[in-house]
């Protein structure tokens, strides 16, 4: 189960590794070159996590984003299709928030939502972040891998770096 696909890292970028350890998880995990309490802070500020989040090769713009950060609070995105007048919205709640070290939360926008949490583990003024996500279902799992959704974390992570340096 443990298939492990790495980034080809360009020189002075940190790879991404993307791992399916079990049949309802899959983990992300990439090391930058910044503090934890950065890192921490762009993705629990509505602002910054705005400036970074969407994979730009989707070709999709996120036209909302709300967050409350703290246990039970909740977060809401709404993102337009191109092409389209749709907005696909994501939301849940947070159901764990420890600053500069861990946040977790629920995606509810379907029955098939995983739990993602996050963790930020700094050593030596570099941090490693560690995207876990936990599906209900194997099919759940399957389903989002086959949509490609997936798919965008690692250039997701690599726009947060380049926003990190500005």
């Amino acid at each position: 189960m443990n298939q492990v696909t790495h980034d080809k890292a360009e020189p002075g970028r940190n790879a991404a590794t993307t791992e399916r350890t079990s049949d309802r998880e899959l983990v992300v995990t990439r090391r930058f070159d910044a503090p934890a309490r950065l890192l921490f802070k762009a993705w629990t500020t509505a602002d910054l996590f705005r400036q970074w989040w969407i994979p730009k090769s989707f070709g999709l713009t996120l036209v909302s984003c709300e967050m409350d950060a703290r246990v039970g609070g909740g977060y809401r995105l709404e993102i337009a299709v191109p092409g389209s007048e749709q907005i696909m919205a994501f939301f849940g709640s947070y159901i764990e928030v420890v600053p500069d070290t861990r946040i977790s939360w629920t995606n509810e926008e379907s029955a098939d939502g995983a739990v993602t949490t996050v963790t930020f583990a700094e050593h030596g003024g570099r941090t490693t972040v560690v995207v876990h996500d936990l599906y209900p279902s194997k099919e759940a799992l399957d389903n989002e891998i086959a949509s490609g959704a997936t798919s965008g974390m690692r250039e997701t992570l690599d726009q947060l770096e380049i926003f990190l340096r500005t």
